[in-house]
């Protein structure tokens, strides 16, 4: 019998998560998967000792294994999991199968002219500036993945989280912030203050580095290192950026002609966010996962409309077709302080 098993909330040890996860085929995960477990382990880790604790969950039959990243990230899912025991569980929304879409094939014929018009568009666009002592604000709706895989059968079945929503504050420098993420995080977040900030991942690095294409792309390269395709650790860095930050706006337009230029990178004619709209999308398929990450843009206005992640190839028996990755971007501003949302009057992009 197979039971099912929640993400994020099974009270594994050490040794038996050792057992269940085969060898990793790569020590990297996608930056957005990073940013994702990172953050649950600092829900964990600031979680108060007197936190009520959750309902008991059951102890998963040993073939019964959940993937919620790449298995590469056991070590790091070891610490979340034996922290959960202590610490007490959150009750997570029970996973909902991963919607399945026919692949369409990528093209570069209209690479340049689409990267071109989401440039001219960024540059267009008016972006607030934050000042001392502010944050920026961006809120969401995100659902990412889970796959349950049975070693008997060797069958695997993707489910993915029910789509809600994710609120991030950020300051400019990186160093403080927090995240609320309903169902997921700590009733009312968890804050995301850290002494080593992803500097390439802030608003400061950002306004400092340079205007040109070219050298800008450069500078990205030189934050990626490990055995794993540099290219789509490249377009993954930048894919964080757009979608959980704010882009200066005399670095917007650079940003795209960048990434238009990374090898691998395609226009896919429609795509379709969380939120279901279609749009344009700027996309590259990661050789190792099988996995290719498209940016949607509105089809007229080229503005970024969220984000999507479709399996093109099998892998770890995640079929093709499936969506394993669906967000869209509600709100993006800058705010006076952490946990005070935009209201009216207050500067948004």
């Amino acid at each position: 019998m197979i039971r099912n098993s929640r993400r994020r909330t099974e009270p594994l040890d050490h040794a038996e998560l050792a057992r269940l996860l085969p060898a990793p085929a790569d020590p990297q995960l996608a930056a957005s998967r990073q940013d994702l477990l990172e953050e649950h382990l600092m829900s964990e880790i600031h979680r108060p000792d007197h936190a009520p604790a959750a309902s008991p969950v059951r102890r998963p039959l040993r073939r019964t294994v959940l993937f919620a990243a790449p298995v590469a990230a056991a070590a790091a899912l070891a610490v979340v999991v034996s922290l959960s025991n202590s610490a007490g569980t959150i009750a997570s929304p029970k996973p909902v199968k991963a919607p399945v879409v026919q692949i369409e094939e990528g093209s570069t014929v209209q690479l340049a002219s689409t990267v071109h018009a989401i440039a001219a568009a960024a540059t267009a666009r008016t972006t607030p500036q934050p000042g001392p002592g502010q944050y920026i604000y961006i809120k969401s709706q995100v659902s990412f993945m889970a796959t349950r895989h049975n070693a008997d059968t060797g069958e695997s079945v993707t489910w993915v989280q029910p789509l809600h929503d994710r609120e991030v504050w950020k300051s400019p420098d990186g160093t403080k912030g927090w995240l609320d993420e309903p169902g997921y995080q700590d009733k009312g977040g968890i804050t995301l203050d850290t002494n080593e900030p992803r500097k390439q991942l802030s608003y400061t690095w950002l306004a400092a580095q340079p205007a040109d294409p070219d050298a800008f792309l450069k500078s990205v390269y030189s934050t990626v290192s490990g055995t794993r395709d540099h290219d789509q650790q490249a377009f993954n860095e930048i894919g964080s950026i757009i979608r959980e930050q704010l882009v200066p706006s005399g670095l917007a337009a650079s940003l795209y002609e960048a990434a238009g230029k990374i090898p691998g990178v395609v226009v896919v004619e429609h795509a379709q966010d969380a939120s279901g709209r279609d749009g344009i999308a700027l996309a590259r398929l990661d050789p190792q996962t099988g996995e290719r990450s498209e940016w949607i843009f509105d089809r007229d206005s080229h503005q970024y409309l969220g984000s999507r992640g479709v399996q093109v190839r099998e892998v770890n028996g995640v079929k093709p077709g499936t969506v394993v990755e669906r967000t869209t971007i509600l709100t993006r501003a800058v705010v006076d302080a952490k946990n005070r949302r935009p209201g009216a009057g207050q500067a948004t992009a």
